[in-house]
């Protein structure tokens, strides 16, 4: 029986330098989301036969994302290797936004705190667009998912 999801994720904790409270939450808070409910369907594996659920590592290398899915009994299928430099102005973005956002928390007005939300879940939205247009014929996913994935995409990005 098909079960196109991710079962599991991890992050090249190597690649990450770098991670206050607020950052670390995000993380953490993403994993959860992603495990719980989400949509993933890598074509080529799944053509091969293997319907899932997965396990997905990332790493960045060389402003390269490497999505590394394997099996449930952690076989390799396959690794889908993206170029992030369209990802650079949305990620800086996002993390400036989200900054701005974290302290508004400690010191703004509720609706001040809710304008620069609604600019980082604008930001979000859009660089998960983009993530799915650049997953398109490679992995089946939803928004969601994509969004889950723009976050620890940026975790990955965080050098101190």
């Amino acid at each position: 029986m098909a079960d196109p999801r991710i079962s599991h994720i991890e992050l090249d904790d190597a690649t990450i330098i770098w991670r206050n409270a607020d950052i670390e939450q995000e993380r953490r808070i993403a994993i959860f989301d992603l495990i719980e409910e989400n949509t993933f369907r890598p074509v080529r594996a799944f053509a091969a036969g293997n319907e899932g659920p997965y396990r997905l590592a990332l790493s960045v290398e060389d402003g390269r994302l490497a999505m590394a899915i394997s099996d449930e009994a952690e076989n390799p299928l396959e690794t889908i290797v993206l170029g992030l430099g369209r990802f650079r102005r949305p990620i800086r973005d996002y993390f400036a936004i989200c900054d701005s956002y974290y302290q508004a928390i400690r010191r703004s007005t509720a609706q001040e705190i809710e304008t620069i939300d609604m600019a980082r879940r604008g930001i979000h939205n859009n660089a998960a667009e983009m993530l799915l247009e650049r997953l398109d014929g490679k992995v089946e996913t939803d928004f969601a998912t994509a969004r889950r994935l723009f976050t620890l995409i940026c975790v990955l990005h965080i050098r101190g």
